[in-house]
């Protein structure tokens, strides 16, 4: 308590110091800063530094003559790519695949971490949490290919089923109108058992003493829910969801690439897998670092509003 105490008043004088104090605060406690070098240089070194590349989005690109020796070309790559009708048509999927996976994805994993929470045998908690872990160590490429042999409507497991109960084939990856339920639903089961994580960490920094007492006063379980543990983790939910928001221009580059195929571009073909097509496949840099640029600075947008929303209810937020 005193050491908190200690560094608490060190924060005060440090905010209302002069550079002298500052000084003398850091070498107080240069150990826990020194704790934190490795993540500034991590982050130095593999993205501030590589931000440079962005300003590809402006220069007339040129391999051989490097980012720094190509010309610069203003913002004509932008006029360009919004000019393009297929961008706002990527554009448009991925807006709709990100809401779709944030709707449904979002609140699946505080659900089972409530479940998880009402469990009063360790044994069979530990178990049911192990499981639902395992396919986040899975790559989608592995993932991918289990699905393609499951869902084929060519001898897959599941449409094998769906025939043999008289129904016809189902083409959960092939039929535009089935392709965004199956990549839903597949990204919720791979990750949302990880996601539970925090959760439970949350969950389990919840006084004891607040249920024993509801308890006393004839709550019951939901109500011990709704009024102690819901508010409990609520600061958990609305930072979790800040997040989740600001990478909202992010529908999951590596499980679409996977799965997808010309067949369902229609519904499939967001922004990364446009650019990555543009920028490798045609060799168009400099407008792949736009459409990227522009995916960014959207992102960004969206977490500071997000931000500022949840100030204005009352909660801290990010920053």
């Amino acid at each position: 308590m005193t050491n908190v105490t200690s560094v608490s008043a060190d924060t005060i004088n440090l905010k209302q110091g002069r550079p002298k104090e500052k000084w003398k605060y850091l070498k107080k406690h240069k150990w826990l800063y020194l704790m934190l070098l490795p993540a500034l240089v991590y982050y130095t070194i593999f993205c501030y530094i590589p931000m440079y590349g962005a300003t590809i989005a402006l220069k007339d690109f040129n391999p051989m003559l490097g980012i720094i020796g190509s010309p610069w070309q203003g913002f004509d790559t932008f006029k360009e790519l919004f000019a393009m009708e297929k961008f706002y048509s990527v554009f448009w999927n991925t807006i709709s695949i990100s809401f779709t996976r944030l709707i449904f994805g979002f609140p699946f994993p505080i659900i089972i971490a409530l479940l998880l929470n009402e469990i009063r045998f360790p044994k069979l908690k530990k178990g049911i949490q192990t499981s639902i872990y395992i396919p986040n160590f899975i790559s989608w490429v592995i993932l991918g290919g289990i699905l393609t042999n499951l869902l084929s409507t060519d001898g897959g497991a599941v449409n094998a089923i769906i025939t043999w109960l008289g129904f016809p084939p189902i083409g959960f990856l092939t039929d535009e109108k089935f392709f965004i339920p199956t990549m839903v639903a597949s990204m919720i089961w791979k990750t949302f058992g990880w996601s539970t994580i925090i959760y439970l960490a949350a969950l389990a920094g919840v006084d004891p003493q607040y249920y024993e007492a509801a308890t006393v006063d004839g709550a019951n379980r939901w109500h011990k829910l709704w009024y102690i543990t819901l508010p409990a983790i609520r600061s958990t939910i609305i930072v979790v969801l800040i997040t989740r928001i600001g990478g909202l221009m992010q529908a999951g580059f590596e499980q679409i690439f996977v799965l997808y195929h010309p067949g369902v571009y229609g519904v499939a073909d967001i922004i990364d897998t446009y650019v990555y097509r543009v920028g490798i496949f045609d060799g168009k840099f400099e407008l792949a670092a736009a459409v990227g640029l522009f995916k960014s600075i959207v992102n960004f947008v969206l977490l500071v509003m997000a931000n500022r929303a949840a100030r204005h209810f009352g909660e801290e937020g990010i920053f």
